[in-house]
């Protein structure tokens, strides 16, 4: 049996379920520049469960959830602030806990076709320079579209840290997976590899399509006779519409239970996925039942 480390879960929500400040269109931010001490409590929270890695609280700080004005004044010192926080929650860990920089959809999740090049590269490049100094890894998240991990991968070309790409699928279970762009899995993958990347991941889609992206995944590494690491943190939504609009409301949640997520989980590892959390909706509780899960995998 392979390695496996644990992720955590889903900030934003988490950050709703606790009752930190959180609305739209800041979303996450909105703890981070209210309530900082939130922020802090949500990271313990997974933690305290067992998380061995840790993602920034930067997801929101981007013009698409702040607004142009208030991202011209504050959105580097808020992702920086973000990169402090998580450091010093990690620093106080009874076991070691990587931080993770994030990299996240500069023009809102899912929207493949908002996308914008050049503009995206000046947000991510100010993201990612905001957040170096405090973090271990690099975790480029919800990438919808192949042109969307280029820019992310031309942000992180001179990191000498682990850099990770992590894609968002298409909710439709089919025979080849496909990114929310409508694009193969297996061609985002072969671009991908022209860079020097250390893993790949799927990540805020349902549990229900990562198998086909980590089938697909091994066979273009298989091809290309090329290892990296593998994960999956699948999200708790309801499948997400093509027309999605990340600021006009909330995605709604299906009825998924820790047991259900952790069946996901085994199967993910047996494909290889070595990192494995969870994303939007996805709780401490859901974290410690991998961690559990993890636990039973070593004691075997």
């Amino acid at each position: 049996m392979s390695k496996l480390i644990i992720l955590d879960g889903g900030m934003g929500r988490e950050l709703k379920r606790m009752g930190a400040p959180f609305s739209q269109p800041l979303w996450s931010a909105q703890a981070l520049i209210e309530a900082p001490q939130c922020v802090t409590q949500a990271h313990q929270g997974f933690i305290d469960a067992g998380a061995e890695i840790i993602t920034v609280n930067s997801y929101a700080c981007v013009p698409f959830h702040l607004g142009e004005t208030l991202y011209q004044a504050k959105g580097a010192a808020l992702a920086e602030q973000a990169a402090v926080i998580a450091k010093k929650v990690t620093q106080n860990a009874k076991q070691t806990v990587l931080v993770a920089g994030s990299l996240p959809p500069a023009f809102g999740s899912y929207r493949a076709d908002f996308f914008q090049s050049d503009r995206a590269f000046t947000i991510l490049d100010t993201l990612y320079k905001a957040q170096d100094e405090y973090v271990d890894i690099w975790i480029g998240e919800t990438i919808s579209n192949i042109e969307e991990a280029r820019v992310m991968a031309s942000v992180l070309k001179n990191s000498n840290k682990p850099c990770y790409y992590a894609f968002t699928l298409s909710d439709e279970v089919s025979e080849q997976a496909t990114l929310r762009s409508g694009e193969l899995v297996s061609d985002a993958i072969l671009a991908l590899l022209e860079y020097k990347i250390a893993g790949i991941f799927f990540n805020c889609s349902i549990p229900e399509v990562i198998e086909q992206a980590l089938r697909d995944t091994n066979r273009v590494l298989k091809q290309q006779n090329k290892h990296v690491d593998l994960g999956a943190f699948a999200n708790g939504f309801t499948p997400i519409a093509s027309d999605y609009k990340a600021n006009e409301g909330s995605q709604g949640y299906r009825d998924l239970s820790p047991a259900e997520y952790v069946a996901f989980a085994k199967q993910w590892h047996s494909l290889g996925a070595t990192i494995i959390g969870g994303c939007c909706g996805i709780g401490p509780e859901f974290i410690a039942a991998l961690v559990k899960w993890k636990s039973d995998i070593k004691a075997i």
